[in-house]
């Protein structure tokens, strides 16, 4: 445990500070009333809380919030407006022991850059690899003779062409593509590469682009790394697979006022259980 509890702004505090402004002036006052709405005002953290609710309900704002106000590192950027300073200036937080400086919130789309570049490597060198298959046999078959210092590089290239076959010539000249997996697979490295011993992290929708499968091997993951390996967990979800997991924390912000409640009372798992039950009789052999 390190995060011991967050406190947001409360409703009263916000009334404050949106009265004493010129409303007329803005379109947004993000983040203020976003939280506010379901009577959020304070967490308490376990070494795994979940943050449960649909789209809009404020998970995410949430982690962003808790994110800035601890400095915690990132890779990606999220909404902001020019209320965002304010509204942290109203936050604050207590921690059990010092936050680790490897700390950092993970986003959905740090996951998808990551598969995306890996992408964008692969296709560079496949391009390169191309050129250097014309490059290949340009030299091989070259006349070329060195008539100064000059031309010292491109007499090792015209040399190495013709004593070594084409592959040979495309792996000396070529790193070899960065191996490139399936999207859950990727997102999957990428969670197991980023997430370290003894440190704190905010994941917000990780089961984004893994199969159910994943999403088990996920939560099996980090339920080992909070309870071997020092690490706490703040997760923004809605998978019942991470939901699941084993002394969880879990708030429900789909509530008109925030609660606490197990994994199986909530409506999204009810609708995953109710439409299992539905077809109970398919599965039967």
């Amino acid at each position: 445990m390190y995060l011991s509890s967050f406190k947001f702004a409360d409703e009263s505090n916000e009334e404050l500070f949106l009265n004493g402004i010129m409303r007329t002036c803005y379109q947004s006052f993000y983040p203020f009333g976003v939280l506010s709405a379901h009577h959020l005002e304070r967490l308490d953290f376990e070494p795994v809380t979940i943050l449960y609710g649909g789209n809009g309900s404020g998970k995410s704002t949430a982690l962003n919030i808790i994110c800035e106000k601890l400095g915690l590192q990132r890779d990606t950027l999220y909404n902001r407006s020019n209320f965002y300073e304010d509204y942290l200036n109203m936050c604050d937080y207590e921690i059990e022991s010092t936050i680790p400086k490897e700390s950092r919130m993970i986003a959905s789309d740090d996951v998808f850059d990551f598969m995306l570049n890996l992408r964008c490597i692969n296709n560079g060198i496949d391009d390169k690899r191309e050129e250097l298959f014309e490059d290949y046999l340009n030299m091989k078959y070259s006349k070329f003779t060195m008539k100064s210092l000059d031309d010292y590089e491109t007499l090792k290239k015209v040399n190495l062409a013709k004593s070594k076959t084409q592959s040979e010539y495309i792996r000396r000249n070529l790193m070899g593509n960065v191996p490139e997996h399936s999207n859950g697979e990727s997102a999957f490295i990428y969670f197991s590469n980023k997430i370290k011993e003894n440190a704190l992290y905010l994941l917000d929708e990780p089961e984004n682009s893994l199969s159910s499968q994943k999403q088990l091997e996920l939560q099996k993951f980090l339920q080992d790394s909070a309870r071997f390996f020092g690490c706490q967990f703040i997760i923004a979800t809605h998978s019942p697979f991470l939901l699941s997991m084993r002394g969880a924390k879990i708030y429900d912000l789909d509530e008109e006022r925030v609660d606490v409640k197990k994994w199986t009372e909530l409506g999204n798992v009810r609708a995953y259980y109710d439409f299992f039950m539905e077809h109970r009789r398919e599965f039967e052999p």
